[in-house]
């Protein structure tokens, strides 16, 4: 059983349906869910490249799409707000989906949206993109810009309704500033240890203890380009070095999976933020390859125990202290 805490699911969906296709998720996704042992995760609303120039339209365009997808799909699929709702949904075999939002730019300065989107059901939110907004900075802005004033009031809002603070593409700014401010445990949902790849999306060491001291989690991220700066180096074995790394700093209860898998995204949207034509990573090229995953976890010396903390009960645990 694993949880994915971190895919842009909603935007295949987004993408396809505006060309008059239904059921995205049963027809291009369901089979390598089930292949990979996925029960569920955190599906994600992104302001895609290049809509991300109109990022309030997108983000209701997006909105529009993903809830017409869930209504027509209620036989896979199932919206959960707390633990309860993920057994229920494993339970029932559908698919444990919490909704997730990569970046608040569609709000604009617009802070009272954050209840807006509590109300449509979102439970895990980050502040930025890559970009500077309104909130925060993300990994491309101002390396001298972080945190606002409007971003400090949105975490106090985040935290007062129950929402998991997510601080994945926050630049280091944003991030300390963040990490000062929140009163309860943050993630980094999607990313990896710098000290093995330099990447600036990847996070320091100081930045990995201080979410485990958060009470926090790290989520690994499979994506080729965050695993090590050789070409030849980006695969699964590698992959699993950030793990041991990560484990090592701040203990097994502190790590999940965070994959974010794009395999299925429009090469003018991804070109724009990846090096080389996306062809995934060696090892774990999607989702159905997470077996192999587990595997080698297994071959590193990684207990029963410990593949299912990272796999779904650190994740579940954090729900616990969070969702309300």
């Amino acid at each position: 059983m694993l949880i994915d805490i971190h895919g842009d699911i909603w935007t295949d969906v987004a993408v396809k349906r505006s060309l008059g296709e239904k059921d995205i998720i049963k027809r291009y996704h369901l089979e390598r869910f089930n292949k990979g042992g996925m029960v569920g995760g955190t599906f994600i609303v992104w302001i895609d490249p290049p809509y991300d120039e109109r990022p309030k339209e997108r983000f209701i365009e997006i909105i529009k799409h993903m809830c017409q997808e869930l209504w027509e799909n209620k036989d896979i699929i199932k919206v959960i707000y707390n633990v309860e709702d993920f057994y229920k949904a494993v339970g029932e075999r559908k698919l444990a989906v919490l909704l997730g939002m990569e970046g608040l730019s569609p709000l604009g300065e617009d802070l009272e949206g954050i209840y807006t989107l509590y109300q449509l059901g979102f439970r895990q939110i980050s502040l930025t993109w890559n970009e500077e907004n309104a909130f925060a900075t993300g990994a491309r802005g101002d390396k001298d810009r972080g945190l606002t004033d409007l971003g400090k009031e949105a975490i106090r809002i985040m935290e007062d309704l129950g929402i998991i603070l997510d601080v994945s593409h926050a630049n280091d700014r944003s991030f300390w500033d963040i990490y000062k401010f929140a009163t309860k445990p943050i993630i980094a949902s999607h990313s990896n240890a710098r000290a093995l790849c330099p990447a600036p999306r990847n996070l320091a060491d100081k930045q990995i203890k201080a979410i485990g001291e958060s009470g926090g989690l790290v989520g690994i991220n499979a994506f080729n380009e965050f695993i090590h700066v050789d070409r030849d180096k980006r695969n699964v074995n590698y992959l699993i070095n950030h793990i041991e790394h990560i484990v090592e700093l701040i203990g097994i209860d502190h790590v999940a999976f965070g994959f974010d898998f794009f395999e299925y995204l429009e090469e003018d949207t991804s070109q724009t933020f990846i090096e080389d034509p996306y062809r995934g990573t060696p090892g774990i090229e999607d989702i159905s390859r997470a077996p192999n995953l587990i595997k080698k976890l297994k071959e590193r010396g990684f207990s029963e125990e410990d593949i299912e903390k990272i796999s779904y009960r650190n994740f579940l645990r954090l729900m616990n202290r969070i969702l309300k």
